[in-house]
């Protein structure tokens, strides 16, 4: 099979000029390094995760699966079945848009950072006075764009309209919002706030529009503890603070070559990828 990319978690290989074959691995980055160790099952928790939310989302937007049988897959990915069962699925080939869109619920993150510095953020000014962490009275857009090389650029909704076009521009922005609005009330009964999240959509070989990548998992989203949440508190999250955390503590952040995460960090750390899948899911095993 030809490997046509190998990124930070994923290994993708082209079956033909229709579709693809995506294996999340369990490779882990942190300040735009991939580190010299892995989480356990950590391909697993966001490949099932993906799908369970493309299947919960399949009414406001088609997606990018076709399936996730190893059997409905080339030869080659039979014969490695057992190393890439549950991690990997057959998609469509889609003509990608070069943005994500990020639907930002809670004052935190970048926001929270460009808050306190001008009030604005992504060409839109934040009204009233918020703290950190704060939910916002409505979710907003901050859309960036994928450059080729380099770290994404945010932008503002006006500059996204002038480059894709307003119809196109708001319209992905009125599915972002229901995405996230639908799949936000649906974790929250289950002990999980959606803090934020991101998007990336392509058109399909028929040119209809359909949500590809990867959707609410810990590595796409911020997901935080609701039984712990308070406002102007840093909230616990399910993803990789653990490793960020260690490696400030360490002053190993962006340090090449990539070092080795001690165990009880890559255990704790699979610990919470494991259990962000069991509560959304209601499953108890992946």
């Amino acid at each position: 099979m030809k490997k046509i990319l190998s990124g930070k978690v994923r290994d993708v290989y082209e079956v033909n000029d229709k579709e693809l074959v995506i294996v999340t691995t369990d490779r882990i980055s942190a300040f735009d390094v991939i580190l010299n160790s892995t989480i356990k099952n950590k391909g697993i928790a966001l490949n099932q995760l993906s799908l369970y939310w493309f299947d919960y989302t399949s009414d406001i937007i088609p997606n990018h699966i076709i399936s996730s049988k190893i059997s409905d897959m080339p030869a080659y990915f039979s014969e490695n079945a057992e190393e890439i069962e549950k991690r990997t699925v057959l998609v469509k080939k889609l003509k990608m848009l070069p943005y994500e869109f990020i639907v930002r619920g809670y004052m935190f993150g970048s926001l929270w950072k460009e808050y306190k510095s001008s009030w604005g953020y992504c060409g839109q000014k934040m009204q009233g006075q918020h703290e950190l962490a704060q939910k916002l009275d409505n979710p907003i857009i901050t859309p960036s764009a994928k450059n080729a090389e380099g770290h994404d650029e945010n932008i503002s909704i006006d500059r996204l309209r002038e480059e894709i076009g307003s119809a196109t521009a708001d319209e992905l922005c009125q599915i972002s919002l229901s995405l996230y609005e639908k799949c936000y009330q649906y974790a929250l009964n289950k002990g999980i706030i959606i803090a934020d999240t991101k998007f990336e959509f392509g058109y399909d070989e028929n040119g209809r529009l359909t949500l590809g990548d990867e959707i609410f998992t810990p590595d796409s989203s911020r997901f935080w503890a609701a039984e712990d949440y308070q406002i102007g508190v840093s909230p616990k999250s399910y993803d990789k603070q653990f490793v960020r955390d260690w490696l400030i503590k360490n002053k190993l952040n962006g340090v090449t070559p990539a070092p080795e995460l001690p165990e009880d960090i890559t255990m704790k750390t699979a610990a919470l990828y494991k259990d962000c899948y069991c509560k959304i899911t209601g499953k108890d095993e992946y």
